[in-house]
């Protein structure tokens, strides 16, 4: 299943960068992450690992997370691999004008055991999930709107 989504932040890419790299924002856009823990590698550098740990609705998931390129301020990629489903994400910053800035997401996934069945019926799930976060981050730098306080 593969899909891109981009969205537009009113704000300079220098500052859209600064605040998608922080990691202790990432509890601010990401809604359901319990907990990230840095695993190997320079943090912020290519082959770095983290797990991350997410409530969604009464279950937690647990992911790993690979920094696959990093070339800033337009370029971020990562792969996240859980339990019968692995995410090849690319993310590309572009400058539109002096005060915006464009994110365009390109997500991959491929699904092993019973994920493979009925990741058929999920890719809107999926999409809509990924966009989610896309739309709260755009809250997040923008207006300083946490998914915490929800």
């Amino acid at each position: 299943m593969e899909y891109t989504l981009n969205i537009k932040i009113k704000l300079p890419i220098n500052q859209v960068i600064e605040k998608f790299n922080d990691e202790d924002n990432l509890k601010h856009w990401q809604k359901g992450l319990i907990y990230r823990e840095h695993l190997s590698g320079t943090k912020k550098s290519t082959g770095a690992t983290s797990k991350l740990v997410y409530k969604i609705g009464k279950r937690e998931i647990e992911m790993i997370e690979t920094i696959t390129l990093v070339d800033p301020p337009e370029i971020f990629h990562f792969t996240f691999d859980s339990k019968n489903v692995y995410n090849i994400q690319e993310n590309y910053f572009e400058q539109l004008s002096n005060n915006e800035t464009k994110w365009i997401s390109k997500n991959e996934f491929k699904f092993s055991g019973f994920m493979k069945i009925i990741s058929f019926f999920m890719y809107g799930a999926f999409r809509k999930q990924s966009y989610a976060y896309m739309k709260d981050f755009k809250l997040f730098v923008e207006e300083g709107k946490s998914v915490l306080s929800n």
